[in-house]
Parts: structure tokens; sequence; C-alpha cells
């Protein structure tokens, strides 16, 4: 088994509401290259500390690695456009980040980053490719690519408070720059990339098809934005099964999360780590609504939960590595 993590930029996320990846919007392009760095490391090295959400909440990447810490797995980490340097080995599909969703083509070379990580997927030698990504602003260019293609879904927020109507305010803006109308693009996968998605797109679509290809079984782990890599793939012409593990935190925030997982025929697995269940800072931020999915999170919890780990022994690995992260040297 294989665990790769996407990691990019768009600019979309420095516009002021739409995030919680970081203190402040600038923060959020520190936020993939410090999220590689705890999942390989178990903490930042390049990157100048842990993403944590506006009031504190720490980044999905912490119960990832907390995870691969209790159930070991190999991972690639996948760069399609960083702002930061990692100190993580990454493979390169892409260098550039993607433009505001505003702007005419925020993903230009779409196309180029899919082949390299087609590619990239074709190459792998594994039973299983579990695929994670880390890119603030995501679930709204996410929401671009699925007004684009036609797709009726909302998605969800890394805020407690969804900005749904904000979002599809940028959406709207980004189709008319783009001269475009929802679903024009059905059935043209990466030109909706192009002209309303963000860098990681590309890339985890790239991944999926190529695993696919060589006949790897796919999970694509995380919440809204994988069910648009996966509508992306379906768009593509993928028919093999997709599997989709997210958190409870998206499918409480996300009622269509279901109703999209049936029409676009994913299998759909939703795991709940109990955090209720504790009131330490490296946990309680999830549970009132905070960042909810992303580094693979999903995916990582579906891991533990197929290998027997408790949620309890789950919850006291993440506060442990909450700490050496915080109080280490």
């Amino acid at each position: 088994m294989k665990f790769a993590v996407v990691v990019g930029s768009t600019e979309t996320a420095t516009i002021e509401g739409i995030s919680a990846a970081g203190a402040v919007p600038e923060a959020t392009y520190h936020t993939p290259a410090a999220d590689l760095e705890i999942v390989e490391y178990g903490k930042p090295v390049f990157a100048p500390q842990m993403p944590v959400s506006p009031t504190g909440c720490p980044t999905p990447a912490l119960i990832t690695r907390a995870v691969r810490e209790l159930v070991s797995f190999d991972t690639v980490a996948v760069e399609s456009g960083l702002v930061t340097e990692s100190a993580t080995p990454t493979v390169t599909v892409g260098d550039k980040p993607g433009a505001d969703i505003r702007s005419n083509k925020p993903v230009p070379d779409a196309t180029e980053r899919f082949e390299r990580a087609r590619a990239v997927g074709r190459a792998l030698n594994d039973e299983e490719l579990i695929i994670g990504e880390s890119i603030p602003g995501g679930t709204t260019t996410a929401l671009g690519v699925l007004t684009a293609l036609g797709e009726p879904y909302n998605v969800s927020s890394s805020l407690p408070e969804n900005p749904i109507e904000r979002k599809q305010e940028l959406v709207n803006a980004g189709l008319e720059a783009s001269s475009i109308e929802a679903g024009a693009l059905a059935g043209e996968p990466l030109k909706a990339i192009t002209l309303m998605g963000d860098p990681v797109l590309p890339a985890v679509l790239g991944l999926t098809v190529g695993a696919n290809e060589r006949g790897i079984d796919v999970m694509l782990a995380g919440g809204t934005q994988m069910v648009t890599a996966g509508a992306l793939a379906r768009h593509f012409g993928v028919q093999d099964e997709l599997r989709v593990a997210t958190t409870v935190f998206v499918a409480d925030d996300t009622p269509e999360l279901h109703q999209a997982s049936d029409e676009l025929a994913f299998d759909l697995t939703v795991t709940d780590p109990g955090f209720d269940q504790s009131s330490h800072d490296a946990l309680t931020g999830f549970c009132r609504g905070e960042a909810k999915e992303g580094v693979g999170m999903g995916g990582a919890l579906a891991l533990a939960d197929r290998n027997g780990v408790s949620d309890k022994e789950l919850r006291q690995q993440i506060v442990r590595r909450y700490e050496a992260v915080t109080d280490g040297p």
C-alpha cells in the first residue's frame, strides 16, 4: 500500500474568510509544505510552525502522522505548485501555484500536470493507493470545478460556519472570467480544472487514472475535494470502483456527500474517531467544526480502523504527537 499526499497552493486561499488552514490568510502558503513535513518527520522542519486555524485547531496532518506512527505505511509526496519549499522529498508534477479562481485559466498547464501524475500512478507497484491532499482554498476551487462539470453538489469548509454563499460568488466570478456557464464542461475534466480549478486537482486526477490503468485499487482520502477528484475521474471515463474515505466532520457538514457518492458510484467510508470524548486542544477544534479533513485524514482513520487501532489509542497518540510538536525542541 502506498499513501500519496498531493500538495499545492492557490491564490484563492488568500481571499479573506474562506479557509481556516492558517492563522491568517497569508500563512496558508506555508501550510502544504508544513503538512508534508509533519507527515514525513513528525514536526515542521523548514516551515516556521505547525499550521493551525485562527483559533488554534491543528492541521489534520497531525492525525495522519499519528496514524502512521501506529500503523506503518509508505508515503510519496507529490508537489504540484508550492509557494514555500518543503524539507520532504517530493515528486514534482508542476512547480507553479494556481491563480485566483476569479482569473482566466487559474491552472493553464492542467493537462501537463495530469499527464506527469498519470505517469507516476502507472509506475507504482502497489496493490492499493491512498491519495490525500493539502491545498488551502481547495474547497472553493472544488466547487468551481463541480459547477463547471454540471455536478449539483456543495462543498464543505475548514471553517465552523461554511461560507458557501461567498464561495458561490467567487465561482460565479470565475465562470464569468472564463466565459463559461455552469455545466458547460461536462465530459471535459481537464478544461474544467484549467478554467476553474487548482493545481492539486490535475495531480490527484492523474494519479487516480494512472493507478487505475495499472490495476491498483484507489482510495480518495478526503472530503468534498476528493469527491470532486472522483467526479473528474468519472468525467474522464474511469468506470472502475473508486473509494472515498472521509471523516464524520465532513459528513455532518455536507448533507450531499452521501448523495454524491451514490450518484457517482463511490464506495464511501465515514469514520468517527470519537474526538468528542476528549477535552484536549489537539482534538476539540475538530469537534467545533474546524479543519474537518485534509492531508488524507479520512483515509488514515480508515487505515487505523482496518488495523484494529482503538479510538482511545488513536486519541492518545494524537495528543502525544501534538505535545511533541508544540513542546519539543
